[in-house]
């Protein structure tokens, strides 16, 4: 039998440990777009045990996708967590409270931005949780955000437009009964914001505000876009 020399036995150990999965993560970790490997981006996934999870798997982007530049800033500001405090407005001008929170996340590659509002029943009652959530996404020639939202629960799916206005974020679309709506983000901050729900049933020449949360950063996580 011929002797292997040290050098060949080291690099045939080298390239075997090259082809185990720790070192093709490790690679695509240096190599791949910030969102996900080239390999998943091309459909070569790793089967999951249980694939219930799979599109909760591929869904979260860990930034916006790279072609939409500054404009991912006016809502990537947003991504983390934050605790609210909900108020509704009834006509008669009382207001009801409660706690909850948001979450904003990138998706779909980076080329949309998911929210999820929740808000907690109080203690004590029988109430669940309630969900709602919103997918925006922008157009990078216009700088105009499209928001779809969808609230399974109640039975409502609304599509919003807009963009910045001065300090503001104001979206305006119509509800499933022809009025008019305008949902903006105010008093905007690194660790808070305030969250306002309007509505006109004459052509947009009165406004009533019907929803007014109170939005605090939790923890410390950067809200950057990137």
């Amino acid at each position: 039998m011929k002797r292997t020399s040290r050098s060949t036995i080291l690099f045939v150990a080298v390239a075997m440990l090259l082809r185990t999965p720790v070192a093709q993560a490790a690679k695509s970790k240096t190599t791949a777009p910030v969102n996900r490997s080239e390999e998943e981006s091309h459909g070569a996934r790793t089967p999951r045990a249980d694939p219930r999870g799979d599109m909760l798997a591929v869904l979260p982007a860990q930034g916006p996708h790279p072609s939409l530049g500054h404009h991912a800033d006016l809502f990537g500001r947003f991504v983390g967590t934050w605790d609210a405090d909900y108020s509704f407005i009834a006509q008669d001008g009382s207001v009801r409270h409660s706690r909850g929170e948001v979450l904003f996340g990138w998706i779909l590659d980076g080329y949309a931005l998911q929210d999820v509002f929740l808000s907690y029943p109080k203690p004590g009652s029988t109430d669940k949780r309630k969900m709602v959530t919103g997918v925006r996404f922008v157009d990078p020639k216009t700088d105009k955000w499209t928001v779809m939202f969808a609230a399974p629960a109640f039975g409502v799916a609304i599509r919003m437009e807009g963009g910045a206005e001065d300090d503001r974020i104001v979206l305006r679309g119509h509800d499933d009964k022809g009025a008019l709506l305008r949902w903006s983000f105010n008093d905007i901050r690194t660790d808070s914001f305030v969250w306002r729900g309007e509505t006109s049933h004459d052509g947009g020449k009165t406004w009533l505000l019907e929803e007014e949360h109170h939005m605090t950063r939790r923890g410390e996580a950067s809200g950057s876009a990137r």
